[in-house]
């Protein structure tokens, strides 16, 4: 897992891994013969997902078994127009998952995330930001379900960019929630500098560009689930 950290800065750690690349299965990156969660492991389970996208892409996350903890990491980008539908599952009593979602948008994206809860004390926790670039349009839609019966669940959805004065930003948040959960959140936001933040970095002799990168790399490295 070195090399997905050298070359993507994803973040590593003890755990059975399922990666994707460019939206496809990669089993020689992997630890897991398969994408399926159907048996305890030890160690947690950490799915990454990273590299360029282009159309739709289908991210299916489905936890069966309890007590089982599932990690998943997704770094990604677009230059054309893309679509990342992902559904996670869980069925699993006791089991988890924590996400974190970092797109850089150059395009036309669309984000589509669902959190669905089918078994008590489970748990799926997921945040998700965007660079938005110059004249890209980017929408995230966030949707918990937690069905009848399944009670002590915690979902939370967060949702934030960071946004090019051109670029166009839509979060479309929702809850269908059919018994009381532990927490239920959601949220949206858009990230800017403050004055402040700008004049110390120009004060500190940064260009124009460098502070904008900066403040991409504030902005993203200010999300730690794990």
């Amino acid at each position: 897992m070195n090399y997905l950290w050298q070359e993507f800065n994803i973040k590593t750690f003890p755990a059975e891994t399922i990666v994707y690349r460019d939206g496809v299965f990669i089993p020689e990156l992997s630890t897991l013969e398969s994408t399926d969660i159907d048996k305890n492991y030890k160690l947690p389970v950490h799915i990454i997902y990273f590299g360029e996208i282009i159309g739709d892409n289908n991210l299916n996350i489905n936890i069966s078994i309890p007590d089982q903890e599932v990690f998943l990491t997704v770094k990604i980008q677009n230059k054309i127009p893309a679509f990342l539908n992902i559904y996670i599952k869980n069925t699993g009593k006791n089991s988890f998952l924590k996400g974190k979602v970092i797109s850089q948008n150059y395009s036309n994206l669309k984000i589509k995330q669902i959190g669905h809860h089918l078994a008590s004390d489970t748990k799926i926790i997921i945040h998700t930001k965007v660079i938005a670039h110059s004249e890209s349009d980017t929408k995230i839609i966030g949707t918990a379900i937690i069905e009848k019966n399944c009670k002590n669940c915690t979902s939370d959805i967060k949702m934030s960019a960071l946004a090019n004065i051109s670029a166009k930003i839509e979060f479309l948040p929702s809850q269908l929630i059919s018994s009381e959960p532990t927490v239920a959140d959601h949220s949206a936001s858009l990230y800017k500098g403050t004055d402040s933040q700008i004049r110390f970095l120009r004060e500190a002799g940064l260009s124009r560009e460098e502070i904008k990168q900066a403040l991409r790399e504030a902005f993203i490295n200010d999300i730690d689930l794990f």
